[in-house]
């Protein structure tokens, strides 16, 4: 069983930056991501790192996000510039389960889930 938590959210004005953490427990076997959801909204995925380091991201925040890993301390990172007001929502960590492709950036597709941290992006 794959365990995370988040970390790294909080209230940033636009145009600033955000790095976002997620630490596991346990074996991760397939794709690591992050996904976001706004109240109201569906969850949408953010960006995705494969077991061989390829990386898929969301349109909306291509060159603009960053998602990384430090295997040694079993942490994921999202690290996010030039945050939009439209960025805002609570950021989950997942993992996909024994899929190491990073795609599709679809929630059904992972399997374990963080219990989410907030950012928010407000002038």
């Amino acid at each position: 069983q794959v365990q995370l938590e988040e970390s790294g959210g909080g209230s940033v004005q636009p145009g600033g930056s955000l790095r976002l953490s997620c630490v596991w427990s346990g074996t991760t076997y397939g794709a690591m991501g992050w996904f976001r959801q706004a109240p109201g909204q569906e969850r949408e995925g953010v960006a995705a790192l494969g077991g061989t380091g390829l990386t898929n991201y969301a349109d909306s925040v291509k060159g603009r996000f960053t998602i990384s890993r430090d295997n040694a301390k079993n942490t994921l990172f999202l690290q996010m510039n030039s945050l939009r007001l439209a960025d805002t929502g609570l950021y989950y960590c997942a993992v996909r389960g024994v899929h190491w492709l990073p795609r599709p950036l679809e929630s059904s597709e992972y399997t374990y889930w963080g219990q989410g941290t907030q950012v928010t992006v407000s002038s």
